[in-house]
């Protein structure tokens, strides 16, 4: 894609057009939501599109498959880490094979060698995956790891970031985030002292931090003045295009050099299936292949981490990603519909807004993505696991002012609907 194609699509997003209907973001996964059938394309054929690339069997991959296929994904510089990683990376929040995931092989094949993990991702597992998977391939310095600490503490970041060298079965990780950052004093000298120390060890290569709630153009901000600060994965979609604050944040991180990986590219809501099968394909690509290649429009952005849960899944995302055509005018009119569809169901996860009008201690944000994980992701156990870990009070409707939150809510959701949901499928 070139510069050109990448700012015209880019000004397309920020312009008058459509713009006054994307100005908020919603809380959406990266990955493709919904089943594979006769409406999921894959481009990877022989031919046009893909160059003719030669596909792996989805059966019986393993180490010995993993060879370079004739084209691979194209890659970016992440800011000042100078490193070059694909526009594509394969997200970790999903169940992996703990043996020998094929689904990561048939990635390396592509050349999207870029893993994400946590601690937390499959009930502590995905680390441990990923590590059988990288130790049985030979593969570790082919790969690159990024994993996160829950824990915002610094001696609880230390401790989490052992346990997952451990469990990732190597010596250091690429990039290191503290995960989920809501608040910016958690970005402090004493986190500074120990994410030195690691460098220094040669145990953490980058560090950085994921967003994804109500203070993620706070939080670039600050990326953009911490020179320590290499890298932000943040929630960036096609619903947020016209947001001037956001643009401005992600355009003083990308001036300081500031690696940017978009997350939750999909732009999905709380529930909002009737919406979403109103979305018209006007082109060659599928929703979840134009919401892809309209984030790679922007040439600010390094990457887009997606959650492919099958070979499937990957194949139609490297296809979009290896395809330099851009999107046309009717298939970003078509996403720009399907924001102001989705509008009255997006949470932005900014609490500070309805919590206090509720007045009660409910945690609307984090109550409203997990139920967008068990409605729209079909994350059932990771959604109810999340759920009743929040406190008694957190998860209690009584006494709670749901007409004042609803007034306070940038997008009028129905907040009373869905947290009375939440509770009914998730408790």
């Amino acid at each position: 894609m070139s510069e050109d194609q990448s700012k015209g699509t880019r000004r397309q997003g920020r312009g008058s057009r459509g713009s006054g209907n994307v100005d908020r973001a919603s809380g959406g996964q990266v990955g493709n939501v919904g089943s594979v059938g006769n409406s999921r394309r894959t481009v990877l054929k022989g031919g046009a599109a893909a160059g003719g690339l030669v596909l792996a069997s989805s059966l019986g991959v393993g180490p010995s498959a993993i060879q370079a296929a004739p084209v691979q994904v194209p890659k970016r510089v992440l800011g000042k880490t100078g490193e070059k990683i694909p526009i594509l990376a394969m997200g970790g929040s999903l169940p992996l094979d703990p043996r020998f995931d094929p689904k990561l092989a048939e990635c390396v094949k592509y050349g999207v060698n870029y893993f994400d993990q946590a601690d937390c991702y499959s009930g502590g597992e995905g680390e441990l995956a990923l590590g059988a998977f990288h130790t049985r391939a030979n593969l570790r310095s082919k790969i690159w790891i990024t994993t996160k600490s829950d824990d915002k503490d610094p001696k609880g970041f230390e401790k989490t970031f052992h346990e997952s060298l451990e469990k990732l079965k190597t010596d250091y990780v690429d990039m290191y985030y503290l995960h989920g950052l809501r608040k910016p004093e958690q970005i402090n000298d004493d986190l500074k002292v120990v994410v030195e120390k690691l460098r220094k060890e040669k145990k953490l290569k980058y560090f950085g931090f994921s967003c994804h709630d109500g203070t993620v153009a706070e939080l670039l901000e600050l990326a953009a003045r911490t020179p320590w600060i290499d890298s932000v994965m943040f929630r960036y979609n096609f619903q947020q295009y016209g947001n001037d604050k956001l643009n401005r944040a992600i355009d003083a991180a990308y001036k300081g050099k500031v690696g940017l990986i978009a997350m939750k590219t999909q732009g999905s809501a709380v529930s909002f299936e009737p919406q979403w099968k109103k979305f018209e394909q006007t082109g060659k690509w599928n929703k979840y292949q134009a919401v892809m290649k309209a984030v790679w429009a922007d040439e600010r952005i390094t990457s887009a981490v997606s959650d492919m849960d099958n070979l499937d899944k990957v194949r139609e995302n490297v296809g979009a990603a290896i395809d330099k055509t851009k999107l046309t005018r009717a298939e970003m009119e078509s996403l720009y519909q399907y924001a102001a569809a989705t509008r009255g169901v997006t949470c932005d996860g900014c609490d500070h807004l309805c919590g206090p009008a509720a007045g009660a201690a409910l945690k609307i944000g984090p109550t409203l993505r997990y139920l967008m994980y068990h409605d729209v992701y079909g994350k059932t156990d990771l959604a109810k696991e999340m759920y009743r870990k929040l406190p008694s009070a957190a998860r209690t409707l009584t006494g709670a002012n749901f007409t004042q939150a609803r007034a306070a809510c940038p997008h009028n959701v129905d907040i009373a609907h869905w947290m009375q949901r939440a509770q009914e499928v998730l408790a």
